[in-house]
């Protein structure tokens, strides 16, 4: 699964707690304006995502009409998140979302909570819904007040999928305790290696290396492999990384997959990148 993250740094989480349809900002009846802020900030570079608690309600709000916001920036190294709870969608259309695409705050309040997504988009593929219904079921008994369902997030060969906010991680292949113990040791400050797709911040390429040598040395700590430097060549991708202050050199290789099904809801056959480890090394110094 390494190397299948999205590729997405600014991301805008709306709660929503309607029906979703296939297409979110499309079929969810969305107040027109509202609707056309938020794809707009798509066409801007923001991911705009529909949230909601599992179960359709959220036991701690007092006013069922209020609605939470989350603008969430997954920078590889300074990743942050903001919230607010709206008094209704209008207001939504008073926040600079075109910003948020270049890393700027749009204002919200800024918390050191991240938040754990399970994606459950059934109307857009069957298996989001078949397998991602009970990892959030798992999780809003275990972590209710930072997990959410969220709306399609990529990658429904992997349901059950879980994407994590403000780091940009995406995991797949869940089952509802993998979900619950990947929770207990994100918040303990590691990563779940065995279901990690990779961090949205990177390419696809990037992702794979930094996921090899996390495995060839070990290295669950979030923060503790720092990528200094990337470049091309051909086929191959070659990514510097600092570990403990050791620098490394990763260099992949990608090649496509044969065609096939790649989701529940596959109309047809298709490739889907992959990608090889070519070397491993330490690099003669460290990057400052």
């Amino acid at each position: 699964m390494y190397g299948t993250a999205s590729t997405v740094q600014a991301f805008v989480l709306v709660e929503w707690s309607g029906p979703w349809g296939s297409d979110a900002l499309r079929d969810a009846r969305l107040p027109a304006a509202v609707a056309a802020h938020l794809r707009r900030a798509g066409a801007r570079g923001v991911r705009p995502l529909l949230v909601r608690r599992h179960g359709r309600s959220d036991p701690g709000r007092s006013d069922p009409g209020r609605m939470a916001v989350f603008a969430a920036y997954a920078d590889p190294h300074q990743p942050w998140l903001e919230s607010a709870v709206l008094d209704g969608p209008e207001q939504l259309c008073d926040l600079d979302l075109g910003a948020l695409a270049s890393g700027a705050s749009v204002g919200l309040a800024l918390t050191d909570e991240p938040v754990f997504l399970a994606c459950t988009h059934g109307r857009h593929d069957r298996c989001c819904a078949e397998r991602g219904r009970p990892l959030a079921a798992a999780l809003a008994r275990s972590h209710p007040a930072e997990s959410w369902e969220v709306s399609h997030i990529g990658g429904d060969r992997f349901a059950g999928n879980l994407l994590v906010l403000p780091d940009g991680l995406y995991y797949g292949r869940l089952s509802p305790g993998d979900a619950t113990a990947l929770v207990g040791r994100h918040l303990a400050g590691h990563l779940d290696l065995a279901h990690l797709r990779g961090r949205s911040g990177y390419g696809f390429a990037v992702q794979a290396a930094e996921w090899f040598l996390r495995m060839q040395l070990g290295v669950t700590g979030r923060h503790s492999v720092r990528l200094t430097a990337r470049a091309v060549r051909g086929q191959q991708t070659e990514a510097l990384f600092v570990v403990e202050e050791q620098a490394w050199r990763v260099v992949v290789a990608s090649r496509q997959s044969p065609a096939q099904l790649l989701t529940c809801g596959s109309a047809r056959p298709d490739a889907a990148p992959l990608f090889e480890l070519v070397d491993i090394e330490p690099a003669a110094t460290a990057a400052q």
